[in-house]
């Protein structure tokens, strides 16, 4: 990774949003380990969560904060709460976005003195996520009222840049392999392209093993036998699961640091929430803060700092002598201060055993600057599918449409509910839904749709009273069908 703009005097500036709830905690606790390393930041504090929603911002990240952002490039987050009747999406989801954080980097360890199923086993493994695509794109409709859809959007740019930050990652801490997991046998379109993307991609990086598990084998096999992994890369929502599911086999999200990566801007926080309800209390664990500032501390170029830290930290929960309540297990509980001064005095200490991860920089890709990617040499279009609302059988919504598509440059090819062809009859027992996927060829495969013939198509639908909500073009690209097929359909 490229380290921030800095002051003259070697000062880094941070942007610090302490955050809502516990935040402010353990951000606090952060702060004063970094500062007894030696090592000097600006920290610009600025707002987001919930009292800038509360204050009317409808995104729950001041202007100013993003200000601050866009200048230092760096920020260290605690927790942030969407208040019940403010905002939209997240301020999370929010800064994300603005900011191209496409790589969620969720490192999960066994740390001594954390007492699980699966100590003894060496768990030692990074998810990478992809962190802006996927169904998380928020792209929802309400198709008929009572079926919604969500778009998964996945691209070939996304897909080629996460796995180049996934191998990178490998490399920067002497991993030797990295697992994509998706759900290719099944949605062959965009998880399938994070596989193939990623395969084409590694194949670049000599000395790094380049497997290849479904997501739900990836879920079995991280209960079964969690020490086969190094590095996982995942899409967006597989990756969001199975994250909080890894750090649950070291001890919970307590412990759980990560880092948000964006091709200039750079966010560390704790996956832990705004705990409410332990506010203020001096009880929560700020080892996730504390992990999440020694990841920003490396990014920094603040190695020796970091591994300071880190060592002190795992000192103290090696020795024993107090633990949070979250994970103390019959054994002394001290609070979030006490257990932050004891950290403290072990700086420049580490436990028996307890070896840093070697750590070389992260190269985080750079942005392209091509919308189109990667261009299709042919494009033609065959066909569309018209998505219907109708009440009623798919035999008679079948006879409707052969009646509408006569006399046009359409013939109807079959309707499916649900992902089932149900029309030719296949012989299924679907239990249908007033939501139907009306596939249509056209005579004339060309470049595109003759917009006369979608506009005669769609009014004569209307005109038998099916309700129609969108189209989709089937395209096919360098001879390749850019479409799937119902279950049942030839």
């Amino acid at each position: 990774m490229t380290s921030n703009p800095s002051t003259d005097n070697n000062t880094h500036k941070v942007t610090l949003m302490p955050g809502d709830g516990v935040g402010p905690e353990v951000v606090s606790a952060a702060q004063k380990l970094i500062a007894q390393t030696g090592v000097k930041i600006d920290w610009q504090e600025a707002a987001a969560g919930k009292k800038v929603f509360e204050a009317g911002v409808a995104s729950g990240v001041a202007p100013e904060t993003i200000d601050s952002l866009t200048e230092t490039k760096v920020a260290l987050k605690g927790p942030l709460e969407t208040p019940v009747g403010f905002g939209g999406k997240s301020a999370n989801v929010t800064l994300r976005k603005l900011f191209e954080a496409f790589g969620n980097i969720r490192p999960v360890r066994e740390l001594p003195g954390i007492n699980t199923p699966y100590s003894g086993r060496g768990i030692d493994l990074t998810v990478v996520r992809e962190n802006v695509e996927d169904l998380y794109a928020g792209i929802e409709h309400g198709q008929t009222a009572d079926v919604a859809q969500c778009l998964k959007l996945i691209s070939t740019k996304g897909c080629d840049k996460i796995s180049r930050l996934a191998l990178n990652m490998a490399r920067s801490e002497g991993r030797s392999s990295v697992h994509v997991a998706t759900k290719a046998n099944i949605m062959k379109k965009t998880e399938g392209m994070m596989k193939r993307v990623f395969e084409e991609v590694a194949a670049e990086y000599e000395g790094i093993e380049a497997k290849h598990m479904l997501i739900d084998n990836c879920a079995h096999q991280l209960v079964v036998r969690p020490e086969q992994f190094e590095v996982i890369l995942t899409t967006n929502m597989n990756g969001d699961i199975i994250s909080d599911l890894t750090s649950g086999l070291v001890g919970g999200l307590g412990l759980a640091p990560s880092a948000n990566i964006g091709h200039e801007v750079a966010m560390f926080e704790a996956v832990h929430g705004s705990a409410p309800d332990i506010a203020g209390m001096d009880k929560v664990n700020p080892t996730a803060m504390i992990l999440s500032s020694v990841m920003m501390l490396r990014y920094l170029g603040e190695a020796e700092a970091a591994d300071q830290i880190e060592g002190a930290l795992m000192k103290t929960l090696a020795d024993g002598k107090g633990y949070t309540g979250d994970v103390a297990n019959g054994r002394p509980v001290v609070g979030t201060s006490a257990f932050t001064d004891a950290i403290l005095e072990n700086l420049g200490q580490s436990p028996e055993g307890w070896e840093p991860r070697p750590y070389h920089p992260l190269i985080v890709p750079e942005a392209s600057g091509k919308t189109v990617f990667a261009p299709a040499e042919t494009v033609e279009v065959v066909g569309m599918d018209v998505f219907t609302s109708f009440d009623g059988s798919a035999s008679a919504l079948g006879k409707l449409l052969e009646e509408a598509a006569d006399g046009t440059k359409f013939r109807l090819k079959m309707i499916s509910n649900r992902g089932t062809q149900v029309y030719p009859n296949t012989g299924s027992q679907t239990d249908c839904v007033d939501h139907w996927r009306c596939r249509f060829m056209i005579e004339s495969p060309g470049t595109d749709l003759p917009l006369e013939a979608v506009n005669a198509l769609l009014a004569n639908i209307e005109q038998r009273e099916v309700s129609w909500m969108h189209i989709e073009k089937l395209n096919k690209f360098d001879g390749e069908n850019a479409y799937t097929m119902a279950q049942g359909e030839n």
